[in-house]
């Protein structure tokens, strides 16, 4: 993938963003000293070319009541594309998984989640990873703090 092109005001609107995604239209603009329509144009053209992937609410699993997060890593027997892909789009269908990742190294996959107690986490483990054949084995830690990092415009 090519490096998209932007310009300095399209980097203040993507700092802007991601430090507050809930900014309205109207307050980005006002931040920046630009003209609504323009900030408004800018910011669609950014979504349109795929630099916004998304809008999110982030979720406090604890208040929810899943306080246990745990990463997961899998490692596979074998890596044929077709089971690779099948076992992802498993993975990311799993209820409570947060994110997965596909990595390269010892391991395969990470797979985070938030879990109400140690018996769901086995349980996912038991009955959502380990059940496909082409999973070799699995690693679990438990997460005791996470912090998020400046992002890649810090």
């Amino acid at each position: 993938m090519t490096k998209a092109q932007l310009d300095e005001v399209d980097l203040e609107i993507l700092a802007a963003l991601s430090a507050r995604a809930d900014l309205t239209n109207k307050a980005l603009a006002q931040q920046l000293g630009l003209a609504e329509s323009t900030c408004a144009h800018r910011v669609r053209s950014l979504r349109d070319r795929g630099i916004i992937r998304d809008t999110r609410v982030r979720l406090d699993a604890a208040a929810l009541g899943y306080p246990l997060e745990a990463i997961i890593k899998v490692r596979l027997a074998n890596h044929t594309g077709e089971k690779v892909n099948a076992l992802f789009d498993a993975l990311v269908a799993t209820p409570q998984v947060l994110q997965v990742f596909h990595v390269a190294g010892v391991d395969d996959f990470l797979v985070h989640v938030a879990v109400r107690d140690a018996v769901a986490l086995r349980d996912i483990v038991l009955e959502h990873i380990t059940v496909h054949p082409v999973v070799r084995g699995t690693e679990t830690q438990l997460v005791f703090e996470l912090r998020d990092g400046r992002g890649v415009l810090g």
